[in-house]
């Protein structure tokens, strides 16, 4: 696993199920936490694990279901944490598909700002992550953000940049082929030869 990975950090090896299922078990016995501590507990799961695993668990719990209420502004700063230390896609992309676009549906006009202004971070994983954080929107996808998040990443050559913009580019196609070839078309110039295959992916 840690090979697969390519992780510094160690893993147990534990399988996906089986640490889902310890998870949901631990949750379920654990008293109800406040925003504060629901909040701790994730960071110090994040920033003194040693295994992998745990960083797992860390994500798992901040999409605990008893903690919906939680996911507010304020835990922007916590997921962007994440993202950064995480710098890597196993840890990114659930934070920025589910968590960081949970905040987008929630909070659209201040939420669209952050993306903005993450797509042009020096930070490579926070401008992934604003690529990649309608992942799930389908027809509800603003289509604005996407094309306003992806544009400061046309040229650059980083294999996860050219990675994600292809992805959205391909799920939005999934509900919008028609207009996602004529971006694709009028930016041909600039889009990764990975970019355009993986957008088109799905469109014959």
């Amino acid at each position: 696993m840690r090979a697969y990975m390519k992780s510094s950090m160690p893993y147990l090896g534990v399988q996906t199920p089986l640490l889902r299922e310890a998870c949901r078990q631990a949750f379920a016995e654990a008293t109800q936490l406040s925003p504060e501590d629901w909040r701790d507990s994730v960071l110090a799961l994040w920033r003194n694990a040693k295994y992998r695993e745990e960083r797992y668990a860390a994500l798992a719990l901040t999409g605990e279901r008893r903690y919906r209420a939680f996911q507010t502004l304020d835990t922007l700063t916590l997921y962007e944490e994440l993202i950064v230390t995480g710098a890597w896609w196993d840890l990114v992309d659930p934070v920025a598909s589910k968590r960081v676009g949970f905040l987008l549906e929630r909070y659209p006009a201040p939420m669209r700002k952050a993306m903005r202004t993450w797509s042009r971070s020096p930070d490579m994983w926070k401008r992934r992550a604003s690529i990649i954080c309608q992942l799930s929107f389908k027809a509800r996808t603003d289509v604005q953000l996407l094309h306003d998040c992806i544009e400061p990443n046309l040229d650059d050559r980083e294999f996860f940049i050219r990675k994600a913009i292809g992805w959205a580019l391909r799920q939005h196609a999934r509900i919008a082929p028609a207009e996602v070839a004529r971006y694709v078309a009028r930016n041909k110039g600039r889009l990764s030869p990975l970019s355009i295959r993986e957008a088109l992916k799905h469109l014959g």
